[in-house]
């Protein structure tokens, strides 16, 4: 077990465990670097969020992990992912089509472009079903009739095609679909992003009840520290392709310690104070074809010294599996100095 795996704190086997995974894409020549090294671990029944922004590379991280990454595009250049002590990156297409929707299943982003809307969606489950379990097409529908009101959907909406139904029934739909087979591993993008505040809350309670009943272990993707708060168990905030801050969600959210970290929590708005305005990370993610040297997040970071101009910076431990890549300052400092620098730039509201 390497030196990441070691910071987890996992001393056995764990359930899935991803150890420096590499991808690139390549796009009119240029060779994009998505993701650059990143190791984790999830237990059974644990809910990992993967949290950054646009283009951090948590969605890379999901395909990988589900092997649907563009064929021509991407590449997984290095690393291993690791499915119950088996390395699924050395499986054949055949032996991951067993893999996908039995072992591990994946919620889309948009529901509408997950389904076939020419299909009707009790037939796209029950395939679902059929392709995993050798059961008859009487016994597929009853157990599609069956996921469909344990998402909260009537039965008798099972021949009704995917535009008939609105944005939140397609997500209960293709979390359905997701959970058909009773999966160990669920990879949920961005699930609740297409839907109003309301449908949200309703889709990740009854996730986080689904997740309790079948035991299934969550990779969660997302960037909205709400739903972190509710529904994770840990937390890796990920920035140009590298996960920068580890540990549980206490960890990240009573003692933050990153500078990236520090600056999206002081991006949010505090309902208890009063504010003129938020305290935005300065400047913009690097270009993925020509990332920084040493620490990719030194152009933004106030904190930023000339070793991190320079070299790679590795993880170190703040307290018992809390971890971080950055080797200036203590995390009492940041938030102190963090503060001063919001204030100066006009806004009145700390970030914490």
């Amino acid at each position: 077990m390497n030196n990441d795996a070691e910071k987890t704190g996992v001393t056995e086997v764990p359930f899935i465990s991803v150890r420096e995974l590499c991808i690139q894409y390549t796009s009119e020549g240029e060779v994009i670097h998505a993701v650059n090294g990143i190791s984790f671990d999830l237990e059974k029944g644990e809910t990992l969020a993967l949290v950054g922004e646009t283009g951090a590379g948590k969605t890379s991280t999901a395909k990988a992990i589900i092997r649907v990454l563009p064929d021509v595009s991407a590449k997984v250049t290095k690393g291993e992912i690791y499915l119950g002590g088996v390395n699924i990156l050395n499986l054949s297409e055949e032996e991951m089509r067993k893999v996908r929707g039995k072992q591990i299943s994946m919620v889309f982003q948009d529901p509408m472009t997950a389904l076939n809307p020419t299909m009707r969606i009790g037939k796209q489950i029950s395939e679902v079903i059929r392709q995993h379990n050798n059961i008859n097409k009487s016994e597929a529908k009853m157990k599609a009739a069956q996921m469909l009101e344990m998402v909260g959907i009537p039965a008798v909406r099972y021949q009704e095609y995917p535009h008939q139904f609105s944005g939140g029934m397609r997500q209960r739909v293709v979390i359905a679909i997701a959970l058909a087979c009773n999966p160990q591993l669920l990879l949920a993008d961005e699930p609740t992003t297409a839907l109003d505040v309301t449908i949200q809350a309703q889709v990740l309670a009854m996730m986080s009840d689904l997740k309790k009943k079948y035991q299934t272990s969550m990779l969660l993707i997302t960037h909205d520290l709400g739903v972190v708060s509710q529904i994770s168990d840990k937390v890796a905030v990920m920035y140009a392709g590298q996960i920068i801050e580890y540990g549980s969600k206490r960890n990240i959210f009573k003692s933050p310690s990153h500078p990236y970290t520090l600056g999206l929590f002081g991006a949010l708005p505090n309902m208890n104070e009063d504010s003129e305005r938020l305290a935005p990370v300065a400047g913009l993610p690097p270009d993925p074809t020509h990332l920084p040297k040493g620490c990719s997040f030194h152009p933004r970071c106030p904190f930023a010294v000339d070793v991190c101009k320079k070299d790679p910076i590795p993880m170190r431990e703040v307290s018992n599996g809390h971890f971080y890549r950055c080797v200036n300052l203590d995390s009492i400092n940041k938030k102190e100095v963090y503060n001063e620098t919001s204030h100066q730039s006009g806004a009145s509201k700390k970030v914490f």
